[in-house]
């Protein structure tokens, strides 16, 4: 199991073991540890000599001969989250790499994470519960799948629905023992790469609609109401979302396709209300187009009997 967190960064990279925030499975002090002493490995790698709470060590690693290819974050889908729950992001990529690397070895350790704002001083940072999973597909190139696990109620705030970077690291132990309190880093490959791929996180958008009354008379006025809302991320509730244009549409009773009748905005506090004749039996739905920080979101048709 992994550690979840947000993290502050550390002056030249990214630091892991910062501002470490416990998933709800109970996380054992070997692996608060492993991520002391990957910090200190960045410590050194980018010339520190000491840092606090970090594991000792002295030198600097070599740089690995491996590198990132074909990062893919979702399948290039914006990333879609609501209030509470799990939301378990698909990641691919590939390691190029030199014939003297093996990045399936039990030794090396190598993950893709979000982060957002810069990567040297990131606002937030979001990681998979597990390592990717490697396979040699030939003697210099690796094809990895993992995921980037979000917990929108405890990792998230509405600053994040936005876009995120993705950035990749890869650890040679070559056999030293990353446990050890002063580590020879001079014997540890390393190498991380910044800004490999963009991902589009957005707040999860909802869309109701009731026409009425039910039945209507033909020729008759029909209220069409609803409500767009989205999730709050800050306060871990959906909220609506505001002067917003909606487009009411209909369709008859036994056609596919549906028409649209007008464009609305939102009230100030998500609301819809309009007003239609009623003509022939059918479904009135509405259609929301979405922005860069809501997807689209389409309301359930609301059947009309017109007497």
């Amino acid at each position: 199991m992994r550690i979840r967190a947000t993290v502050v960064a550390v002056t030249g990279a990214v630091a892991l073991s910062a501002f470490v925030v416990p998933a709800a499975q109970a996380v054992g002090s070997d692996a608060h540890h492993r991520l002391d002493t990957l910090e200190a490995l960045h410590a050194a790698a980018s010339g520190r000599s000491t840092f606090t709470g970090a594991t000792g060590g002295t030198g600097t690693p070599y740089a690995l001969d491996a590198r990132f290819t074909g990062v893919s974050v979702n399948n290039g889908k914006p990333i879609v989250a609501g209030t509470s729950g799990k939301v378990r992001v698909p990641v691919k990529f590939k390691v190029t790499h030199g014939a003297g690397v093996d990045v399936t070895a039990g030794d090396t350790e190598l993950d893709v994470i979000l982060y957002r704002g810069s990567y040297s001083n990131p606002a937030n940072l979001l990681l998979g519960d597990y390592y990717p999973s490697c396979s040699n597909t030939s003697a210099t190139v690796a094809t990895c799948t993992g995921t980037i696990d979000i917990l929108p109620g405890e990792e998230l705030e509405n600053a994040d629905a936005t876009g995120w970077k993705a950035a990749g690291y890869i650890v040679d132990w070559n056999d030293v023992d990353p446990f050890a309190d002063d580590i020879d880093f001079t014997k540890v490959g390393f190498t991380e790469s910044s800004a490999l791929t963009t991902a589009k996180l957005q707040r999860l958008s909802k869309l109701t609609v009731n026409a009425a009354p039910e039945p209507v008379k033909k020729g008759k006025t029909l209220t069409v109401t609803g409500k767009l809302s989205r999730a709050n991320w800050d306060n871990g509730a959906y909220a609506g979302y505001s002067t917003q244009p909606v487009k009411l549409q209909f369709r008859k009773k036994n056609s596919s396709t549906y028409t649209t009748v007008k464009t609305i905005k939102s009230s100030t506090t998500g609301s819809l209300k309009t007003t239609v004749k009623a003509s022939v039996d059918g479904y009135y739905r509405y259609v929301f187009a979405g922005t860069s920080t809501t997807p689209a979101a389409t309301a359930a048709g609301d059947f009309v009997d017109v007497k």
